[in-house]
């Protein structure tokens, strides 16, 4: 859908830059982007560099698995339905200290993999569980100590002070970060007493209850979290 969308605001361009006879403006504007697109990327490298270097030495020493520690029982408290000591706590606390720290690009395969595991506790697997929800929210909303990108991306374009919204960004994950998390309560707690959808033989899905199909022998369908 997004390649469409995308595919559409360039045919608009091209045919607005027709129409006004704009090509050439059109053509520089496109050159420049792409001269823009490989400029900010040598600034994410350096920074991302840095950062991630640091972030192999906190690990070395140690730091990483003291965050994880330390975000073990929030972990627990927003992933009930986990089952503990599974792998995708550990894949879901390193996600969640990397985002801490700012470092969205190393977050990104630890929260791949925290869904992956997720995805084997899923019992429906056309259906995304609540557990896989709650990682997608957090990981959107994630609480950021440390803006890395942005603040590589103000370097790149000479802002004077590039570090000053550390601030403001904190405050922002912050706020987002509980409207998640109360979105998230709220919707767990009002679907929790919701009798499970199960698929019928014949591809028809109807609600019914575990009871009834144990006592029928017929509950080879998947249940919808």
């Amino acid at each position: 859908m997004v390649n469409f969308i995308w595919l559409f605001f360039i045919a608009v361009s091209f045919v607005a830059a027709i129409v006004n006879g704009r090509m050439e403006a059109l053509t520089e504007a496109a050159f420049e982007g792409a001269k823009s697109g490989v400029t900010v990327s040598f600034g994410l490298i350096s920074v991302m560099v840095f950062w991630l270097g640091l972030m192999r030495i906190g690990e070395d020493a140690g730091l990483l698995r003291k965050i994880a520690a330390l975000l073990q029982p929030v972990v627990r408290f927003l992933f009930p339905d986990v089952p503990k000591g599974h792998p995708a706590l550990g894949y879901i606390m390193s996600n969640m200290s990397a985002n801490i720290l700012g470092l969205g690009n190393a977050a990104t395969p630890m929260g791949i993999k925290a869904m992956q595991e997720l995805q084997k506790l899923n019992p429906d697997k056309e259906t995304a569980s609540a557990a896989m929800c709650t990682l997608l929210a957090l990981n959107t909303s994630s609480i950021t100590l440390v803006p890395t990108t942005l603040i590589a991306i103000r370097m790149t374009y000479s802002s004077a002070h590039p570090a000053e919204i550390v601030g403001t960004t904190l405050a922002a994950t912050l706020v987002a970060t509980a409207a998640a998390i109360a979105a998230d309560r709220w919707y767990r707690k009002r679907y929790r007493n919701k009798p499970p959808r199960f698929t019928s033989r014949d591809g028809t899905a109807a609600p019914r209850s575990v009871e009834s199909l144990t006592a029928d022998g017929q509950g080879k369908g998947e249940a919808v979290v």
